[in-house]
C-alpha cells in the first residue's frame, strides 16, 4: 500500500472536521484551546517520569549494577532521546494531528503501522498508568509507617487513587497543569535541599568527578545502568498529543519536549552523583547493598536533616500521583483522538462541557484500572513486584518500540515530501535515533530479569505482549479497510486549520 505522507489534497473539503465533530456533539464543545504554555507541557511530561521516585527508588538498583559510573548512563540515555527528539520535533511542525505517535507512524509508514502503533500505545499508557498503582500503594504504605506507624493494606490505598486520578483527570487541563506544577516543584526541591546539604559539606570524602572516568563508566553494569536509565524518561514524548490544547504548538511542542529531556538527563546524572559523594565512591556500594530502598532517606537525614527525610516519604506518594495524572491525561487525548477518528466507541470522544476534558474516556479508563488493581488484588498479587512491574514492563517497551518506529517514521516522510528541514533533522538524527532506541529495547529486554525477578516464561509474555499488540493493531486496520472504508480512508487525517485554530 501506498504511504501517504503529506496531507491528502483529495478529501472533500470538510470531511475530517465533520468526521470529529461527531464526536463533539453541543454538550461536547471539544477540548479548550491555546491552554498551555511551555511550562504547562513540560511539566505534564516530567512528572510523569517521576524525578523523585526514579531516584530514590530505581538509581540505586542502578548504582548496584554500575557502580559508581552510574551517573554516566542517565546522561548517555538523556543524549540518545534528544537526538530522537531531533526528528521528532521536526515533524511536529508538519503533521498537526493530535494522535501522537499513531499520526506520526502512519505519515511515514503507512495506516496499517499506524493502526498497529495505535494498538501499542493504548496497551504501553494504560500499561504505566495501571502499575504505578502498584508503586502508590507501596510507597504510600511506607510513608504511613515510617510517619505513624499506621498499616494500611495495599488494595485500599490503590483503589483510593483510582478515584483521585480520576477525578483529577476529569478537571480542567489547567487545573492539571497547576497541580502537577506544585508536586513537581515539591519533589524536584527535595532533592536540590540533600544536593545543597551534600555540596555544603563537601561530601563522604570530598566532592570527586571519578563517576566520569572511562574506568568506573566501561564496566560490565553499564548495559544494566542504561536499561534502567531508559526507563527513567518515559512519556518525555507525549508533548505532542497535547497539540490541540497548546498556545502555539508549532514552537511550544519542540520547547517543552527539548527542555523535558534537557532537564530529565541532567538531573538525573547530578542526583546519581550526588548521593555518591554523599557516603563516598569507596562506600557507596555496601551503602546500596545495605540498604538501596534508605539510600536517599538516609542521605538526606544525615546532610539535611530528619525532618527532610520525613518530606520525602510524603513527596514520593505525592511524585507518583503526579505521574499517574500525567499519565492518564495522556490515555484519555488517545482514546478521545481514536474515538473521534472513528476507531474507537463514538461515546468515548466526549468532552466535558465545562472542563473541557476527555471526561467519557477518563472513565473508561479509571474503570479499566480498578478492575485490574481489584483483580490483582483478589489474586493476592504483590503491588510491587506483580501489579507494578508486570503492567510497567509491557509499557516501558512499548514505548520504547514507539519511539523506534517513530525516528523510522521521520525518514521516511521527509524523503516524500518538500521541505527545509535539513538533513540533520530529518536523515542523520532519526536514523542515529532508530538504532539508538532499538538498541536500548534490545538492553531492556536483555536485562529484563534483572528489572522485574520473574521466571522466564512470564517475561517472555510480557515481552511479547508488545509485537502481538502491534499485529492486532494492523488486523484490526485490515477489517476497517474492509468494512469501514471511510474511516481507514481519513485515519490520522491533518486537521482542517480552521479545526486546529479554533478556540
Amino acid at each position: 500500500m501506498a504511504v501517504e505522507s503529506a496531507p491528502r489534497q483529495g478529501a472533500p473539503e470538510g470531511a475530517a472536521s465533520q468526521r470529529r465533530g461527531a464526536a463533539e456533539t453541543d454538550e461536547s464543545p471539544g477540548l479548550r484551546r491555546a491552554g498551555l504554555g511551555v511550562a504547562d507541557i513540560a511539566f505534564f511530561v516530567v512528572s510523569a517520569a517521576a524525578p523523585l521516585t526514579v531516584m530514590a527508588g530505581v538509581a540505586p538498583l542502578a548504582i548496584g549494577v554500575g557502580g559508581v559510573g552510574a551517573p554516566v548512563g542517565y546522561l548517555l540515555a538523556g543524549a540518545a532521546l534528544a537526538l530522537f527528539a531531533v526528528g521528532f520535533t521536526a515533524l511536529t511542525r508538519h503533521v498537526r494531528s493530535s494522535g501522537g505517535f499513531y499520526a506520526f507512524i502512519t505519515r511515514g509508514l503507512g495506516r496499517p503501522a499506524g493502526f498497529g502503533a495505535a494498538t501499542v500505545a493504548l496497551l504501553a499508557y494504560n500499561g504505566m498508568q495501571i502499575g504505578v498503582y502498584g508503586l502508590l500503594a507501596t510507597g504510600t504504605q511506607d510513608a504511613l509507617e515510617a510517619l505513624w506507624g499506621i498499616h494500611v493494606p495495599w488494595p485500599a490505598i490503590a483503589i483510593t487513587g483510582v478515584f483521585v486520578i480520576w477525578f483529577l483527570g476529569y478537571r480542567s487541563i489547567e487545573f492539571g497543569a497547576k497541580v502537577l506544577g506544585v508536586l513537581l516543584l515539591a519533589e524536584t526541591g527535595i532533592l536540590v535541599l540533600l544536593a545543597g546539604g551534600v555540596l555544603l559539606d563537601g561530601g563522604a570524602e570530598g566532592l570527586a568527578l571519578d563517576s566520569f572516568t572511562p574506568d568506573n563508566v566501561l564496566v560490565p553494569g553499564t548495559g544494566a545502568v542504561l536499561a534502567f536509565a531508559f526507563a527513567a524518561f518515559t512519556g518525555f514524548e507525549s508533548t505532542a498529543i497535547y497539540r490541540r490544547e497548546a498556545r502555539d504548538p508549532g514552537r511550544t511542542i519542540p520547547r517543552a519536549t527539548y527542555i523535558a529531556v534537557g532537564f530529565l538527563g541532567l538531573f538525573y546524572a547530578f542526583c546519581v552523583w550526588i548521593v555518591i559523594q554523599a557516603f563516598g565512591s569507596s562506600q557507596i556500594m555496601k551503602a546500596v547493598t545495605t540498604d538501596p530502598m534508605g539510600l536517599f532517606f538516609t542521605a538526606t537525614t544525615q546532610y539535611v536533616g530528619g525532618w527532610a527525610a520525613d518530606l520525602m516519604h510524603v513527596f514520593i506518594v505525592t511524585s507518583i500521583i503526579a505521574s499517574q495524572l500525567a499519565f492518564h491525561n495522556a490515555i484519555n487525548r488517545y482514546g478521545l483522538s481514536l474515538a473521534q477518528e472513528g476507531v474507537l466507541p463514538q461515546a468515548l470522544g466526549k468532552v466535558h462541557p465545562r472542563h473541557r476534558s476527555p471526561y467519557v474516556a477518563g472513565i473508561a479508563q479509571s474503570i479499566l484500572a480498578l478492575l485490574f488493581v481489584t483483580g490483582f488484588a483478589l489474586a493476592g498479587a504483590d503491588p510491587y513486584q506483580q501489579l507494578l512491574l508486570w503492567m510497567n514492563t509491557p509499557g516501558g517497551i512499548g514505548l520504547m518500540a514507539l519511539q523506534a518506529l517513530t525516528a523510522v517514521a521521520v525518514f521516511r516522510y521527509f524523503r516524500r515530501i518538500r521541505h527545509d528541514e535539513g538533513r540533520w533533522r530529518t536523515l542523520i538524527a532519526p536514523l542515529a535515533a532508530a538504532v539508538l532506541m532499538a538498541g536500548a529495547m534490545w538492553l531492556v529486554v536483555s536485562k529484563i530479569g534483572l528489572m522485574t525477578g520473574a521466571p522466564f516464561t512470564t517475561n517472555a509474555v510480557l515481552v511479547l505482549l508488545v509485537p502481538a499488540a502491534f499485529v492486532l493493531g494492523v488486523l484490526v486496520s485490515l477489517r476497517v479497510r474492509r468494512s469501514r472504508p471511510e474511516v481507514y480512508a481519513h485515519f490520522a487525517d491533518e486537521p482542517d486549520v480552521g479545526e486546529e485554530v479554533a478556540g
